[in-house]
């Protein structure tokens, strides 16, 4: 083969190799986009999460991040409880073996959380009219229940919670297969209940639909009916034979006491309420990662509570097959340990004592500011948040200027605020709103 020829052979290999290439990176194109994947559209962010992460990228040294829901101590660390070191070190005495525990969770820890939220030798304790199960903290007890009753509810599914409520609230009911539905509960013109509206809205729910209610702290306002007030909605509750589901995160947390948190639970139980119940153990005890919780229902019967225990088993065992052991191992020897369960009590007053202190002495800062605003709300609020009144321009206002981050309704967690910065926050507070 003359060189003429081979020129010609090396050209026309060469151009069919580029071919064979530029199908192959075609096909490749190709497959990519048809991934099983494509139509998936980027989700929003969360609201709690990009607060943080805006604060951790701020330079100034005075910043403030009062968007994080955790207990912080006076120099603005995570605290853990003595208690719990106490508890844990037991717990680690005892040489315990790590196998699975039961679908509903570790036994003691059901008798414990129930006798937390009823008290001592409560009628449905004494009868075993309840069935208590161990969840994942709050959300997963909610869920839990949540599930239960879109399968076997024989009422509307349609829940009915306040407005506004704990962000989580809305996807789990939904997530569910329930419906939600909105019942007035906030004021902002007073930044507390609003009695009359919530009142009748609910006057006006379809029998036997489901209500959400959180027994004490409200989360988001921190805004929480009085005793009589609750009474009142008890009452109407019960001419509507409304389903009552409480949520309880904060027993003990919000004013200090135990019995007082847990009063409008256990008002309601009183006047014949067969409700249900979520609680966690993630602020009273500080075992946010360990994800303690439960899920109470009462029933007319213990035949009853048998039969609903089974149909939870069931529920629970696809989502998530058993529960946890470390942290309700932890929570019951602190409730069971009488020792330990009255230094508890001690440290939960002194956690919701230094965040009444914050809520008193920024309303004090307030006044040294100048302030002629009426910041009385603040006091009168309770637990961890606090709706602050201020308005989304406010918020950005703060945030750009003071590096004081929250969310954009103007909650803040008291929890983040000290001694040391809480005169800081009320002059922020009064530059954006004089």
């Amino acid at each position: 083969m003359n060189m003429a020829l081979r020129n010609h052979a090396r050209t026309l290999a060469t151009s069919a190799l580029k071919q064979h290439l530029s199908k192959g990176t075609i096909s490749v194109l190709s497959a990519r986009s048809s991934s099983w994947w494509s139509h998936v559209e980027m989700g929003p962010p969360d609201a709690i999460l990009g607060v943080t992460e805006a604060f951790k990228k701020d330079t100034n040294p005075n910043k403030m991040n009062l968007g994080v829901g955790a207990y912080r101590d006076d120099d603005g660390k995570p605290y853990v409880l003595p208690s719990v070191r106490k508890a844990e070190d037991i717990v680690r005495s005892k040489n315990l073996d790590k196998e699975y525990l039961g679908i509903t969770g570790l036994p003691e820890f059901h008798k414990a959380s129930a006798t937390l939220a009823f008290g001592e030798n409560h009628e449905v304790l004494q009868s075993k009219r309840n069935i208590t199960v161990q969840g994942i903290s709050g959300t997963g007890s909610l869920r839990i229940g949540a599930n239960f009753l879109s399968k076997f509810y024989a009422g509307p599914k349609d829940v009915w919670q306040p407005t506004p409520t704990w962000g989580n609230h809305v996807p789990i009911t939904k997530h569910a297969g329930m419906e939600v539905k909105n019942y007035r509960y906030y004021d902002p013109k007073t930044c507390g209940f609003d009695a009359a509206g919530a009142f009748e809205d609910i006057s006006k729910i379809p029998e036997k639909s489901i209500i959400l209610l959180h027994a004490c702290a409200h989360n988001p306002t921190g805004v929480d009916p009085k005793p009589e007030q609750w009474k009142e909605m008890s009452k109407i509750i019960k001419s509507r034979n409304l389903f009552v589901f409480f949520d309880m995160a904060y027993q003990g947390f919000a004013s200090g006491d135990i019995d007082k948190d847990a009063a409008a639970v256990r008002m309601f139980v009183e006047d014949g309420h067969n409700i249900a119940l979520s609680q966690s153990y993630a602020k009273n005890m500080g075992l946010y990662g360990e994800r303690v919780g439960g899920f109470t229902i009462v029933c007319e019967s213990e035949e009853e509570a048998k039969r609903v225990e089974s149909q939870l088993k069931i529920i629970i065992r696809p989502m998530y097959s058993n529960p946890p052991i470390s942290g309700p191992r932890i929570a019951s020897t602190i409730l069971n340990t009488p020792e330990l369960r009255s230094q508890w009590l001690t440290e939960v007053k002194g956690m919701a004592d230094r965040i009444i202190s914050m809520r008193e002495q920024l309303v004090a800062n307030l006044k040294k500011e100048g302030s002629t605003r009426n910041w009385q709300h603040i006091i009168d609020q309770i637990g961890m948040f606090c709706f602050t009144g201020l308005t989304p321009d406010q918020v950005a206002k703060i945030t750009k200027d003071f590096s004081v981050y929250l969310t954009k309704d103007g909650r803040i967690s008291v929890a983040g605020i000290s001694s040391k910065n809480n005169a800081y926050l009320a002059h922020a507070i009064h530059e954006v709103t004089k």
